[in-house]
């Protein structure tokens, strides 16, 4: 199952994208004999700033046709890693072929496309810029991808 993080906005060099380049590597590499990956970053960029909706439009287009569509959103579930490990896991068995792990703007999602999303992810009830947003969900699918290859990487 191939993993796409549709993020809005541009990440720059710097130590986010370094993070996320090497936790999605690692991820590839790990997830590869588990029929997990590749993992990659689709980024949007809305620049007539015309706000959630167009944002959403935008996201909506980088959606792989017939993914699985994964919110990230301070409503969504709260998991522990192992839980969102045996998401995962149960995604791919199920079939799917792709899924779409969807970071919002600084406003967040707009509604219709959360509504159109088959789960929804929360990191806290805290809100987190969408730049870190990328690096701890791209920690976590390595983290999660471990977990199911019984690697010691998760200690509980």
């Amino acid at each position: 199952m191939r993993l796409h993080i549709c993020a809005a906005g541009r990440l720059r060099s710097g130590p986010e994208k370094s993070l996320i380049d090497d936790y999605l590597a690692r991820f590839d590499r790990t997830g590869r004999a588990l029929g997990l990956g590749p993992a990659r970053v689709v980024e949007i960029e809305d620049k007539k700033n015309a706000g959630m909706v167009a944002e959403a439009a935008l996201l909506r287009k980088a959606l792989p046709k017939g993914a699985v569509i994964c919110t990230l959103d301070e409503r969504g579930k709260l998991l522990s890693s192992p839980d969102f490990a045996d998401k995962l896991a149960g995604w791919r068995d199920s079939g799917r072929q792709d899924l779409a792990l969807i970071i919002g703007g600084a406003d967040g999602i707009d509604p219709s496309l959360r509504a159109e999303a088959d789960f929804s992810i929360s990191f806290g009830k805290m809100v987190w810029p969408h730049m870190l947003v990328r690096v701890m969900l791209a920690e976590q699918i390595y983290r999660a991808a471990t977990i199911l290859a019984g690697s010691p990487y998760h200690r509980v």
